[in-house]
């Protein structure tokens, strides 16, 4: 038995065969997947439930997109969080315009509106100048001898 909430994709080409359904969080994994690949993206928001399953190595890769299906009109919000130092228009245009095309491609879905929701940008992690060999070594003196 199908779920009420499942997406039906319209059957253009051979309405005979029967129906094509698509449960929602499918599409928020298409989405997901999507708006990680753009550049300057760190990671998306997840949950306390998405962070319990990465501890047990279960990846969710729909964590961050939340989608809202009313009148056969699919809209999408992503929560996210980018690298310093980008362009956060930029990408959050990218990202819409990704997330749109690869649901699109995959499913023959539109999207009526995709909101990008940058909840943080995150640091650049800084290189470590600490040489492994020589651990007390000052700043100052390059040789470790300390006069």
């Amino acid at each position: 038995m199908a779920e009420d909430n499942n997406i039906v994709l319209d059957s253009k080409e051979q309405p005979s065969l029967g129906k094509i359904e698509i449960a929602p969080e499918v599409i928020e994994i298409i989405l997901g997947i999507a708006a990680r690949e753009v550049k300057g993206v760190y990671q998306m928001r997840g949950t306390l439930a998405s962070s319990i399953n990465a501890l047990f190595g279960r990846e969710n890769r729909g964590k961050g997109v939340k989608l809202s299906v009313s009148d056969g009109k699919i809209k999408a919000e992503v929560y996210v969080y980018l690298n310093y130092g980008v362009s956060v228009p930029q990408v959050a245009l990218k990202m819409q315009d990704r997330i749109k095309e690869q649901l699109l491609f995959m499913t023959d879905l539109s999207l009526v509106e995709v909101n990008i929701h940058v909840v943080g940008v995150i640091p650049e992690k800084l290189a470590t100048t600490v040489d492994p060999n020589n651990l007390f070594a000052d700043d100052d003196d390059e040789n470790g001898d300390n006069k």
